[in-house]
């Protein structure tokens, strides 16, 4: 998966298309220090946020460093010019310089300020960038984490395992077969016709339900041993 996201992003328009991005707004007091501290901490935690990719022989392959210098860009600014600040924080990464993730923090006063992050892609997720926000609020509060078992590396290994490519090549058959012969295009009723070439552009689109239809989501997923994302 990391081979196939190195390549995509090496598509032209696809620069920011595999930035995961996110704000939130922290409101009281906060230890810019500490606040420093517990992302460095994170980094120093997770081999994935030290780790950078790069072209060897024709081979795209990840170098994992020991350290990856990491600083927090502060920013002080007034409520007119949040969005735009937000907006202006989302850049390209160069994937062979670490750490793939960024954080920002802009002051809109002593007691509230929006918190800015973004990570590529092809070192987390949607789960994992929950997991990562969670172990931020635990270090920053000053309580200990325990020690990782393992390492994003040791699961890609475990994946290139010859007992993990037979299944995967089983996998692979399966779906050939399934998908064999001309596929039609996918053409999905919108209001909008499907541009000649992609474009990469787009929108958010928010819906909220209550917690009775969440939870039902969560069991059917679990029923069915996918997750909530596929289910959706």
């Amino acid at each position: 998966a990391q081979k196939r996201l190195y390549i995509l992003n090496q598509l032209e328009g696809a620069e920011l298309s595999y930035n995961i991005p996110g704000a939130m707004l922290l409101e009281g007091e906060l230890d810019r220090q500490r606040f420093e501290e517990a992302f460095c901490g994170l980094v120093a935690r997770h081999e994935t946020l030290r780790t950078g990719f790069e072209m060897v022989k024709g081979e795209a392959v990840q170098r994992i460093y020991e350290e990856a210098a990491f600083q927090v860009e502060y920013v002080q600014i007034s409520g007119e010019q949040a969005e735009e600040t937000v907006r202006q924080f989302v850049r390209p990464f160069d994937l062979a310089q670490p750490p793939l993730l960024r954080v920002g923090l802009a002051e809109l006063a002593p007691d509230r300020h929006i918190l800015m992050f973004d990570t590529h892609h092809i070192v987390s997720d949607g789960v994992s960038m929950d997991v990562l926000i969670e172990e931020f609020v635990r270090l920053y509060s000053g309580e200990p984490l325990e020690p990782l078992r393992i390492q994003y590396k040791d699961y890609a290994v475990w994946q290139q395992s010859d007992e993990q490519k037979a299944q995967l090549a089983k996998q692979e058959a399966y779906w050939l077969d399934m998908f064999r012969g001309e596929l039609p295009v996918l053409e999905l009723p919108t209001d909008y016709p499907r541009p000649a070439m992609q474009s990469y552009e787009g929108r958010t689109l928010q819906l909220f339900m209550n917690r009775e239809k969440s939870e039902g989501l969560k069991r059917l997923a679990a029923e069915n041993g996918a997750t909530l994302y596929m289910v959706l």
